[in-house]
């Protein structure tokens, strides 16, 4: 992308929110209001490899609450992982989480419950508030391609305004 390094700051805070994805959001009081619980059900025991200079690079093993009759991975699981991976990617390099504006998935082969699955997400280009990112998931052991995502992402707010609320 031939732009500077950005700040370790915010490879560190998208790792952090990959990997705090599956919580949801209670305080250790056992209070919170679960803002988090929707990002708990597809991203549920991931594990983040890699999370900066617009790429984020995690695997999970696909639960059994996330499949269908037949052990398939649901098509909806698996567009909601790839859109948080790719938010991770944005975020390890311009510090703030975007949401989708266009988003389009060509699915190619199942994943089962237990599949062990590698999603990697990339930032490809931006211009002005929008950023375009690509999410390639495929199955750990044999590599074979179950999905690929391609995404602009933008936010409505300045950079400056969203500091805390990641």
């Amino acid at each position: 992308m031939g732009d500077p390094a950005p700040p370790a700051w915010m490879a560190v805070a998208a790792r952090k929110w990959l990997e705090d994805a599956g919580a949801i959001g209670k305080d250790a009081a056992g209070g919170g209001d679960g803002r988090r619980a929707f990002n708990a059900l597809p991203l549920s025991g991931v594990r983040v490899a890699l999370a900066e200079r617009g790429r984020a690079l995690c695997s999970l093993r696909v639960p059994a609450h996330l499949t269908d009759a037949e052990g398939n991975w649901h098509a909806g699981a698996i567009a909601a992982a790839m859109d948080d991976v790719c938010a991770a990617a944005i975020m390890s390099v311009e510090g703030i989480i975007k949401v989708s504006v266009h988003y389009d998935i060509s699915y190619f082969a199942p994943a089962k419950h237990h599949d062990e699955v590698e999603m990697d997400g990339r930032v490809v280009d931006r211009k002005g508030r929008m950023t375009a990112v690509t999410t390639e998931v495929r199955k750990k052991e044999t590599g074979e391609l179950v999905a690929i995502g391609r995404q602009w992402m933008t936010t409505s707010r300045p950079k400056g305004s969203q500091g805390s609320k990641l």
